[in-house]
């Protein structure tokens, strides 16, 4: 296989994402939250291994004529914000005006912030919370807080989408990643699980979503407060 087929391939194997998208739209429309996750989950596997896969085999030298970091943005902005925002309103944990604010909120920060060309930081992390809200609400799919609690996490993640804090790219950030890759990894097990069972209230995986979770979203602020070690 050439060069230029190769990278070709990784950016179709990047479209994918869209697909699943769709998926996972038409799931939530039925309200079938148990499906349209799985298919999230499906999505955010592609989007883990495709940056990898798109640096190895060179695609902004053999296919430039497509902008893979738009593409994934596209994706991550379908999967990451869009859909769960759409699930979080149609699911009734968060009723009335609460869920009218929290769509709003999460929908117009997170386009602002995809938007913003300081987003990335010299380690390969994030500035400020990277709109991963795929991950928030299946946590509040998961553990169905009060809705009160539910605006406030919401609340408080969107501003910190603005404020000076790093959080980690569990492939690309390098400091921890022998723990923040694997931590990832068993993220997304836990969150296939947690869906396959129908966020069952008594299922094991929604501890292993709490901690895994709990460490992904602090990791990078825990590397902002300890001074990395040289020599």
């Amino acid at each position: 296989m050439s060069p230029q087929l190769r990278a070709l391939s990784v950016h179709l194997f990047t479209a994918t994402g869209a697909v699943f998208a769709m998926l996972a739209m038409l799931a939530a429309v039925d309200g079938k939250w148990d499906l349209m996750y799985l298919w999230l989950v499906v999505a955010f596997f592609v989007d883990g291994i495709d940056g990898p896969l798109a640096r190895r085999y060179h695609v902004k030298r053999y296919a430039p004529e497509f902008d893979g970091v738009l593409l994934d943005l596209i994706i991550d902005y379908l999967t990451y914000v869009f859909i769960p925002a759409f699930a979080l309103f149609k699911s009734g944990l968060m009723d009335g005006w609460t869920g009218w604010v929290a769509i709003i909120v999460i929908t117009f920060t997170s386009a602002m912030y995809f938007a913003d060309t300081r987003m990335k930081t010299k380690d390969n992390s994030f500035s400020g919370f990277p709109g991963c809200w795929n991950m928030v609400i299946l946590i509040i799919f998961a553990l169905e807080p009060n809705f009160w609690i539910s605006l406030a996490l919401v609340t408080a993640l969107s501003v910190a989408m603005f404020l000076p804090l790093k959080f980690i790219h569990p492939v690309r950030t390098e400091r921890w990643r022998a723990i923040s890759l694997p931590m990832a990894l068993a993220w997304t097990f836990f969150a296939g699980w947690a869906a396959w069972v129908d966020f069952h209230p008594e299922s094991w995986a929604h501890t292993g979503l709490v901690i895994t979770s709990v460490y992904l979203l602090f990791a990078g602020i825990a590397q902002q407060i300890i001074p990395e070690r040289r020599g």
